[in-house]
């Protein structure tokens, strides 16, 4: 059985989905809309995820996966303790698709992610022709984000 996966973080790397999903397959490019991405941390680092945001859009791949890429994923994203999955409407160059989605855990706070992770997420935008500008965004606001919670805890 297989299903539709979107990816909207390092897992838009074609070279690391072909190592923890071989059955994968890309199935089409597209966006979620009304949602942002963000960076949130635990004590092993800070992590891309997805919130609700009126007007946002975030650029995604959809994947067509198996059962064991399912699997591989679920171990991969610490599924159900670090992220939980959600089916969601994805916007497609062949119309909307419904799809299943991780979403990390509300509880986390922002975090920066390591450059290693950046460059992973960063090569994923590149082998899909995704908007570049976009991610370098969010690297942006989440470094802004990340400065300003420090600075406020700092006043406490």
């Amino acid at each position: 059985m297989s299903r539709l996966y979107v990816a909207y973080g390092s897992n838009l790397n074609i070279a690391q989905m072909s190592r923890r999903c071989p059955d994968a397959k890309i199935y089409c490019s597209g966006y979620l809309c009304n949602w942002e991405l963000v960076y949130r941390g635990s004590v092993t680092g800070a992590y891309a995820t997805i919130r609700r945001k009126e007007g946002g859009r975030v650029p995604v791949v959809v994947w067509i996966i198996s059962a064991a890429d399912e699997n591989n994923l679920d171990l991969y994203e610490g599924y159900p303790k670090f992220y939980f999955k959600q089916n969601v409407m994805v916007d497609l160059l062949i119309g909307r698709k419904k799809a299943m989605v991780y979403i990390m855990t509300t509880s986390a706070h922002p975090g920066t992610p390591s450059k290693t992770y950046e460059n992973t997420i960063r090569q994923g935008y590149i082998d899909n022709g995704l908007d570049l500008k976009y991610f370098e965004e969010t690297l942006r606001k989440n470094n802004l984000e990340c400065f300003n919670n420090k600075k406020a805890s700092s006043l406490h």
